[in-house]
C-alpha cells in the first residue's frame, strides 16, 4: 500500500491489515482504505487529495484540547493552561495547568487555553458483581393465558416474580429496542429501528391505565382482538391487532407532554411518518430526510395525534418496564433485570434519521472472514463516526446508554469488541472487502462504566470469538464480565475443559441464541436443519461424526467431573438419558467459578430448536419460535424445578455475596 495513504489511514484510526482467525497477517486492499476514508469524510482519491489531507492531519495541535476529555476518577491530566471546570450541578472549580483527580464523577465542561471542551469523569471500575444465576429469556417466546400471541411485559413481570421467588438472581433479555411500525414488522431484534426507545409490540394491552379507564363495551372490543397463540409467533398480526386496540384506548389516555422529552417527540415523528412513507427514512421524499426541515414540521402538525399517540406507547413501555423492576426489587434479586443492547442500528430507521450527524452514512458494520463464514459478515447496520461522538462530547452514546439503562440491574453489550473497533464495509463492497475502523476506547468503556455505576447495573461483554487480548483486559479491569459459552470452553485439541477452569470474570451460559441448544446438540438437530437448508460447507456425513465426536466429548468431560456416571461402573450407568445430560451441563455451569449463570428454558425445556439460524433469513424461523410451553406451565415442570433446585443450592442468595 502508497505509505503516503497507509499513514493518512492509520491518523484516522483506519486498519490496514489485521490478523484473521488463523492468527495470519491480513492486508487490507486500498481501495477500501479510501472508501473507508471517504466515509470519514477524508478525500483519499488521488495522490495530491491523500498529501493534502495527511497534511492536514500532520497540522494538528497535539497538544490542543480535544473536544471530548474522558478522565478517570483519581488520576490526573496535564493541560495546556490554566482553565476553568464548570460542574455538573453548577458549581466551579479553577485548575491550574493539570485536571485534579478529585473531581466528581459526572458531564462537565473545561474551558481552557481559549477553548471548550467536554470532560466527563468515569469511575476506575464498578462494583464487583454478586455470584447468581437466572433466566435467560427471548421475551417474545413466552406465552400465557393474558398475552397476545407473544410475550410480553406482563408475563415478564410474572416470571421475574417467580424467578425471585425460586432464588434466581437475575433475567437476562434479548433486545427489546423499537422497530419501524410499518409491515412487514422487523423479526430480528438485533436489527432495531432505535436503541433508544422500546417496541411497544411487548405492551401487554390489558395492564395499561387506558383499559381499566374505559367503559365496558370499549374493553369488550378491545378483547374481541386478542389474536391466539400459532405454531410461529406473528409479528404483522400481532402488531395489526395491539395497535388497533391500543387506538381504541389513546382516547382515555392523559396527553403526554412532548416538549418535556424532544428526542422522544422526534421519535414518535419518525413513526408517523414511517406509518405513511414505509420504515426506511431513505425512501421518503427529500424534504423529509432532516428531522429539523420546515418539511418535517409541517408534517408533524399534520399528523399530531399520530405522533401522540406513538409517544403515548413510549410512556406505556416505560410504565410497564417500571413495574418489572419493581418486581425484580421485591423479589429481592441481586441483579434484576439485564437488557441487551444491539451492536447497531437499521440504518433506514429511526436512530439512523434522528442521529445522522454521528453517523457514517453507507456503511454497513459486520464482521472480516472466520472458519465459519468464510465470505465474512455483513450485518447491514450503520455505525458511530468516532470523530463526531467526540466532536459532539459523545451526548447521543450517553443518551442511549441511559434510556436503555433506565429500567435495567444489568446491561449485555452484543459484540463488546465494538467498543475498540468495528468491520467498516463501504458501499459496493462485499462483507469481506472491508477494514477495521479504531475508536476511543477509554471513553466508549469509561462512559459505559458511568452511566451503568448511575443506574447501579453490572455490564456483560459479549466477547465471544477472536478478539483482542485489549479487550478481556479492558473489561475485567472496569469490574464487566466476559461471557464463557460451554460449546466454547476447549483446548486446542478441542476437548471440553473442565468448568474448574472456566474465567471468574463472565457469565457462564451452555449456548447462545445463535447456537444449537442443548438437546438439539445432543441430538444432531444443528446438523440435520444445515443439511437441510443447504448450510453446511461439507458432506453431511462428515458433519454428523463431527457432531458425535463433540458430543463424546462432551461426555467424557462431565463424566470426568464426576457430574454424570462413568457407563462401564454399573449397567444403570448406560442408561443416561439427554435429559439427564442437560441436566449435567447446568451442573458443569454451577461448578464453575464464573460470577453469573444464564439458564436457556430452551434448553431445560427440551426444544431442539434453536431461536436463531446465522446464514438464513426467511429460510428458517428465525425470532419466531415460541417456547414449548406457557408461563403457568413452567412453573410446575418438574424440570425446570429440578434445575432450580441444582443452581438455589449451588449458588445460594447470600447478603454478603462478594
Amino acid at each position: 500500500m502508497n505509505r503516503r495513504l497507509a499513514a493518512l489511514a492509520n491518523a484516522h484510526g483506519v486498519s490496514t491489515w489485521y490478523e484473521d482467525w488463523r492468527h495470519r497477517r491480513v492486508a487490507v486492499a486500498p481501495e477500501t482504505v479510501v472508501g473507508v476514508l471517504g466515509l470519514l469524510g477524508v478525500d483519499a482519491t488521488s495522490p495530491a487529495a491523500i498529501a493534502d489531507a495527511l497534511a492536514a492531519a500532520r497540522a494538528v495541535d497535539r497538544g490542543a484540547l480535544p473536544p471530548t476529555v474522558v478522565l478517570t476518577h483519581g488520576r490526573t491530566r496535564a493541560l495546556p493552561g490554566a482553565g476553568v471546570v464548570t460542574l455538573e450541578d453548577g458549581g466551579r472549580r479553577a485548575v491550574d495547568g493539570e485536571l485534579p483527580g478529585d473531581l466528581p464523577l459526572g458531564w462537565h465542561r473545561l474551558a481552557c487555553a481559549d477553548r471548550e471542551a467536554t470532560l466527563v469523569v468515569v469511575p476506575r471500575r464498578l462494583p464487583v458483581p454478586p455470584r447468581t444465576w437466572g433466566w435467560m429469556l427471548q421475551l417474545y417466546a413466552l406465552t400465557s393465558d393474558r398475552s397476545w400471541g407473544m410475550g410480553d411485559l406482563g408475563d415478564l413481570a410474572d416470571v421475574t416474580r417467580w424467578a425471585g421467588a425460586t432464588g434466581a438472581g437475575l433475567v437476562l433479555l434479548n433486545p427489546l429496542h423499537a422497530v419501524g411500525p410499518a409491515h412487514p414488522v422487523a423479526a430480528s431484534p438485533y436489527s432495531p429501528a432505535s436503541r433508544r426507545f422500546v417496541n411497544p409490540l411487548y405492551l401487554r394491552v390489558s395492564d395499561t391505565g387506558a383499559y381499566r379507564a374505559a367503559d365496558p363495551a370499549t374493553r369488550a372490543v378491545v378483547d374481541a382482538l386478542r389474536p391466539d397463540r400459532g405454531e410461529l409467533i406473528d409479528y404483522d398480526q400481532v402488531w395489526d391487532a395491539k395497535r388497533h386496540a391500543l387506538e381504541l384506548l389513546h382516547p382515555y389516555a392523559r396527553p403526554v407532554d412532548l416538549g418535556a422529552d424532544p428526542a422522544l417527540a422526534s421519535f414518535a415523528t419518525w413513526c408517523a411518518l414511517a406509518e405513511r412513507h414505509g420504515n426506511d427514512w431513505r425512501a421518503w421524499p427529500e424534504a423529509l430526510h432532516h428531522p429539523d426541515s420546515p418539511a418535517v414540521a409541517e408534517q408533524r402538525r399534520q399528523l399530531a395525534d399520530r405522533v401522540a399517540f406513538h409517544a403515548w406507547l413510549q410512556h406505556l413501555c416505560d410504565e410497564q418496564l417500571d413495574a418489572v423492576t419493581a418486581a425484580a426489587r421485591a423479589a429481592g434479586m441481586p441483579v434484576g433485570v439485564v437488557h441487551d443492547l444491539a451492536v447497531g442500528i437499521d440504518p433506514g430507521g429511526a436512530d439512523g434519521w434522528q442521529l445522522a450527524d454521528v453517523l457514517a452514512q453507507g456503511v454497513r458494520v459486520g464482521a472480516p472472514p472466520d472458519d465459519f463464514n468464510q465470505l465474512g459478515q455483513d450485518w447491514g447496520l450503520a455505525a458511530w463516526r468516532p470523530d463526531r461522538l467526540a466532536a459532539t462530547g459523545y451526548a447521543a452514546y450517553r443518551d442511549m446508554l441511559r434510556r436503555t439503562l433506565r429500567h435495567a440491574g444489568g446491561l449485555r453489550v452484543d459484540h463488546v469488541a465494538g467498543l475498540w473497533r468495528l468491520w467498516w464495509v463501504p458501499p459496493g463492497a462485499g462483507a469481506a472487502e472491508g477494514t477495521y475502523v479504531r475508536y476511543d476506547a477509554d471513553a466508549m468503556l469509561g462512559i459505559l462504566a458511568l452511566e451503568a455505576h448511575r443506574a447501579g447495573a453490572v455490564v456483560v461483554g459479549e466477547d465471544l470469538g477472536t478478539v483482542q487480548p485489549a479487550v478481556t483486559r479492558g473489561l475485567r479491569g472496569r469490574n464487566m464480565l466476559g461471557s464463557t459459552v460451554l460449546w466454547f470452553a476447549r483446548d486446542d485439541d478441542g476437548a471440553f475443559v473442565p468448568p474448574a477452569r472456566w474465567p471468574r470474570n463472565a457469565l457462564a451460559t451452555i449456548s447462545t441464541h445463535d447456537l444449537p441448544t442443548a438437546p438439539g446438540f445432543l441430538t444432531g438437530e444443528h446438523v440435520r436443519v444445515r443439511d437441510d437448508l443447504k448450510l453446511l460447507g461439507t458432506d453431511v456425513s462428515v458433519e454428523q461424526a463431527r457432531a458425535a465426536t463433540d458430543r463424546e466429548r462432551l461426555l467424557d468431560m462431565l463424566r470426568a467431573e464426576g457430574l454424570l456416571p462413568d457407563p462401564t461402573a454399573t449397567p444403570e450407568s448406560a442408561a443416561t438419558s439427554d435429559e439427564d445430560v442437560v441436566v449435567a451441563m447446568h451442573a458443569a455451569l454451577a461448578a464453575s467459578p464464573t460470577r453469573l449463570l444464564g439458564v436457556s428454558l430452551y434448553d431445560v425445556l427440551g426444544e431442539v430448536r434453536q431461536p436463531n439460524m446465522p446464514g438464513t433469513v426467511d429460510e428458517y424461523p428465525n425470532w419466531r419460535l415460541p417456547l414449548p410451553a406457557t408461563v403457568a406451565e413452567i412453573r410446575t415442570d418438574p424440570r425446570v424445578a429440578r434445575i432450580v433446585e441444582l443452581l438455589s443450592t449451588a449458588r445460594p442468595r447470600r447478603a454478603d455475596q462478594d
